[in-house]
């Protein structure tokens, strides 16, 4: 995968480069930091689509571009419906550009993230920046962007002629495949998952690149959380690979969705997992059997019911204080249960000292859409996952294992559906992602959430 920068100059959309004649603002994408303008670039091929800039003045590029869209620099979740989705917005060279982070194709999830650029900024003559909608295949075209309020910006394309493709509907549909899937509909062989795929098409296509974006933020990190929060992929069913955010809360862990689709939407919760109950996997032929593995979650789940109507209703979320979990091993030999023991029991046992994982296998029946997935474990806890029908109807949290596998990847088990996801971390560095105060990210998601429902 070619860096943002590489994919412009690729295409004839950009001019910024990683060296070589062709800088022409000396930066970095990652700080959205400047030097100076290299006024030896009198190549044809860019002077044909940008503007002299040996004799543009730094004030200029500040006061006009720089200052006045700085409020839309960062990551920020577009509103398309259930789907959502992850832009972010940087200084690249002498543009501001809007890259639309999309997950790796189905069921690849430990690949790169993928990224296109729907709109870039510039100043095509002095005090006077130009906004251009880079949607679709016709190369970049008039656009507008408008700040709304603290938070919440919308772009518009004043020429969706130039997203239509000559073919029509069905060349637009294909294209759009290929990107989105890195298939065609003939390789697509379940007719539920063809349904899924020509909805989200039908839906999306129509916004043409007019769209609102409302800010988000990467979680705030503490030394005792479980893992590093951020962004991971995670595999969910027909519906392919989604975003979902991991967040810690005390004693609670949140995986929320940034991108989404029509059974969970984008801003719901997806999964939630309850720290303080550790559950000990059975051995490895013992947990070959999903009955075995049902029957030591539901003992689980019958303590957390007991302890929340004692507590005098539901656990908050966000939990009283905090605890650093260690990495789990098999009990010694002189404390081994059987596969008749464990459950709930096991979970109040004191967390085992010693790094070493555990092996790990999906029971049988559970189904994966990736069977790549990692065969040791450092730990796992109880936790619940959102399923709802169509549309969002009859949403209900249903018990699940949470299942740690390293620094970068974790999984959940969905004992309702029998199914398993596996989530890898999004290895990308953002800026101006930030949230300023814990407070503020916690509004965000409710935020998000609300919109959500």
């Amino acid at each position: 995968m070619k860096a943002p920068t590489e994919l412009i100059s690729s295409v004839g959309r950009g001019v910024a480069r990683a060296s070589g004649a062709s800088v022409l603002w000396r930066g970095r994408l990652d700080t959205g930091g400047w030097a100076g303008i290299n006024p030896r670039v009198k190549s044809g091929r860019f002077m044909k689509i940008l503007p002299d800039y040996e004799h543009m003045e730094y004030r200029d590029v500040y006061t006009c571009l720089l200052h006045r869209y700085r409020h839309i620099l960062g990551l920020w979740q577009p509103d398309i419906g259930p789907y959502g989705g992850l832009l972010n917005v940087v200084v690249d060279g002498l543009f501001i550009i809007g890259w639309m982070y999309l997950p790796p194709h189905d069921p690849h999830v430990d690949d790169p993230m993928r990224f296109k650029p729907l709109f870039r900024i510039h100043l095509m003559e002095r005090k006077s920046a130009t906004v251009e909608c880079m949607y679709g295949h016709r190369g970049p075209h008039n656009g507008h962007v408008q700040i709304v309020k603290k938070d919440e910006f919308s772009t518009k394309c004043n020429q969706t002629d130039h997203h239509r493709m000559s073919g029509g509907r069905q060349e637009e549909f294909r294209t759009w495949l290929r990107e989105e899937w890195g298939r065609t509909l003939e390789d697509i062989f379940h007719e539920h998952m063809q349904e899924l795929i020509l909805m989200k098409f039908i839906y999306t296509s129509q916004y043409d690149n007019c769209l609102t974006y409302r800010r988000i933020y990467l979680p705030p990190s503490h030394p005792d959380d479980l893992i590093r929060p951020g962004l991971f992929k995670g595999t969910y069913g027909s519906h392919g690979l989604e975003i979902v955010m991991l967040s810690f809360h005390g004693k609670h862990a949140r995986g929320t969705k940034i991108t989404g689709d029509p059974n969970i939407p984008a801003g719901q919760q997806t999964v939630e997992i309850d720290l303080r109950h550790r559950i000990h996997l059975p051995d490895i032929e013992s947990l070959r059997d999903f009955n075995e593995l049902s029957r030591i979650v539901l003992e689980v789940r019958e303590q957390v019911r007991q302890e929340q109507q004692q507590e005098g209703g539901p656990e908050d979320a966000a939990g009283l204080g905090r605890q650093s979990p260690q990495p789990c091993a098999e009990p010694p030999a002189e404390q081994a249960k059987g596969p008749g023991d464990g459950g709930a029991e096991a979970a109040a046992e004191p967390p085992a000292q010693s790094g070493q994982g555990q092996p790990f296998v999906l029971p049988v029946g559970v189904s994966s859409r990736n069977e790549d997935y990692p065969r040791t474990c450092r730990m796992c806890f109880y936790g619940t996952g959102l399923i709802a029908g169509h549309g969002f109807t009859s949403p209900e949290r249903t018990p699940g294992v949470f299942v740690l596998f390293d620094e970068d990847r974790f999984g959940f088990i969905w004992l309702e559906l029998k199914s398993f996801s596996l989530y890898s971390r999004v290895q990308a560095a953002f800026r101006n992602a930030d949230a300023p105060s814990p407070q503020a990210f916690e509004e965000m998601l409710k935020n998000i959430q609300s919109l959500a429902s």
